[in-house]
């Protein structure tokens, strides 16, 4: 007797759960990434210089021609595989023929204009600028290659194929810790091995694009060339993403401006023989640390309220949407609030872990774990803002959340060159962190109003009850988690031990406290 006939068809595992595990992958393979180039180059103006020149190019696509991609993309060509014969066919090639041009075009023009670009976001000169421009030559061509993995990810996206453009980053970090560890973890790098790290790290991008064309032809879409561009018909979602444009030019500006006054303290704090590194790479080292939690659960959950905001906006039902807008505040915060109370605390350790290796000295993993604790409790005001402009996007309304990132833009631009001409080297960039997560008070004020006047209010009693009782219980778990990792010498067992006590601690008062979010959301995520 056959036994096939019988089998079971087999059950894939739902979308979300492999782009959530292609996003755990690549943000691990991310942090050994990051890991590695402190560990060869250290945390000054060495390391500084290679984080620019890599850097920049993901800007200027984004600035270019990525925030539209992002935006407008997907929508227009489900609409138009609908609409069309050939299931959009026709159209995808003319948009992929395009855009492809226009990407070449860009490149075309940024790459010999590294040196103009290198000198707009630093104030190097001498050997450093040399250096810094031979690595922006190398990674600008990336421009391209970022804008084709967009573009094929989005086509693939549109077919729900979401699983390639999630996972295709993780080829790329491969790629660059391959490089990197081939690598010497002493003496300055030469200007050869510089070179090395350039062509490498443009590699990594190059790969993680092109991985996406056999998954495209699985998909069934078999691009070809074609240059009847006007019937492409991207004026209409273009003009749709022009608030987003916008959104994105402003974020830039503050970025550039952090850039620019960062990396010109790790000049002054080498020049003047500060130890360790004082500038834009312990900047960013601190942030991709801070960033996890909001990455990780912020951005899951407030994704998950969103279609219900969206179907109550929809359909004229305002007290769903203030309930469900209400909900995903008060959710958001019994994961940011411990978060940021953990990191603050158990910063040292973190870095240490992360970064302690190689080239990267004590005094560097220090200014590390400096900055993340001046970040950290900037990172409830980060996701409730993002929770909260969010709802805009609900009730369609995209020039609102533009305005209101005005706000944190200017405060943390401000903020940032006060701390560079009244604060010594060795601690202006860590005040930038401080202003940069303090800033994001003024969008959750400036939402709060608005959406207070548009939902006719936003169960304002019930959001600070909440957290009242969440900071209640994340305060004495992290004195006791603070404790618990200076009572033992190795940074991986303080880490571990004081996170458990952190972790422990919390669920206790949070359940004598009776903070529902907690058990609602501890539930959800067993059932999950």
């Amino acid at each position: 007797m056959e036994r096939s006939s019988h089998r079971r068809p087999r059950r894939r595992p739902p979308a979300s759960l492999v782009m959530a595990g292609g996003t755990i992958v690549s943000r691990a393979t991310g942090f050994v990434r990051a890991a590695l180039v402190v560990a060869v180059l250290g945390a000054g103006v060495s390391a500084d210089g290679y984080n620019v020149a890599n850097t920049v190019p993901n800007i200027l696509f984004v600035l270019l021609i990525g925030g539209a991609l992002n935006t407008a993309l997907v929508p227009h060509l489900v609409r138009a595989a609908r609409e069309s014969e050939d299931g959009g066919a026709a159209h995808i090639d003319r948009l992929v023929t395009l855009l492809v041009v226009a990407l070449a075009v860009i490149a075309a023009v940024v790459v010999p204009a590294a040196p103009w670009i290198v000198r707009a976001y630093t104030s190097y000169g001498g050997g450093q600028l040399d250096r810094t421009v031979l690595l922006a030559y190398l990674c600008l061509p990336q421009v391209f290659f970022y804008g084709l993995f967009t573009v094929l990810g989005q086509v693939l996206n549109a077919r729900q194929r979401f699983a390639p453009m999630a996972w295709a980053p993780v080829l790329n970090n491969l790629v660059v810790i391959a490089v990197f560890w081939s690598l010497p973890r002493t003496g300055a790098p030469t200007d050869a091995q510089l070179a090395l790290l350039g062509a490498g790290t443009t590699l990594g991008v190059v790969v993680q694009s092109l991985a996406l064309l056999p998954c495209l032809r699985a998909a069934g879409v078999r691009l070809r060339p074609r240059w009847d561009w006007r019937e492409a018909g991207l004026g209409d979602p273009l003009r749709a993403a022009g608030w987003t444009l916008l959104l994105v030019l402003t974020d830039q500006a503050g970025y550039w401006v952090v850039t620019r006054l960062s990396t010109a303290v790790g000049e002054q704090a080498a020049a003047a023989g500060v130890p360790g590194g004082a500038g834009y790479t312990a900047y960013s080292s601190a942030y991709l640390l801070w960033i996890v939690p909001h990455g990780v659960m912020t951005v899951s959950l407030v994704t998950a309220a969103l279609p219900g905001m969206s179907v109550a906006a929809a359909g004229g039902e305002v007290s769903v949407v203030r309930g469900l807008a209400s909900r995903a505040v008060r959710t958001v915060a019994v994961v940011t609030v411990p978060a940021a109370c953990g990191l603050a605390v158990l910063a040292p350790q973190l870095a240490a872990i992360a970064f302690g290796h190689g080239r990267a000295g004590e005094a560097d993993v220090r200014a590390i774990g400096w900055m993340l604790t001046a970040f950290a409790p900037g990172l409830v005001l980060y996701s409730a803002a993002y929770a909260l402009t969010r709802v805009f996007y609900a009730l369609r309304d995209s020039r609102t959340p533009f305005l209101l990132n005005l706000l944190p833009v200017a405060a943390s631009a401000a903020g940032s060159l006060l701390c560079y001409h009244c604060l010594p080297p060795r601690w202006a960039v860590t005040g930038m962190a401080a202003c940069y997560g303090g800033s994001f008070l003024l969008a959750v004020a400036g939402a709060a109003l608005l959406l207070r006047r548009r939902l006719g209010g936003l169960d304002a009693r019930r959001v600070l009850a909440t957290h009242t009782r969440l900071l209640a219980a994340a305060l004495p778990a992290a004195a006791a988690a603070w404790a618990a990792a200076h009572a033992v010498d190795r940074a991986w067992a303080g880490l571990a031990l004081g996170g458990l006590v952190l972790g422990a601690v919390f669920l206790l008062l949070g359940r004598l406290l009776r903070v529902e979010e907690l058990s609602v959301l501890t539930a959800r995520l067993r059932r999950r």
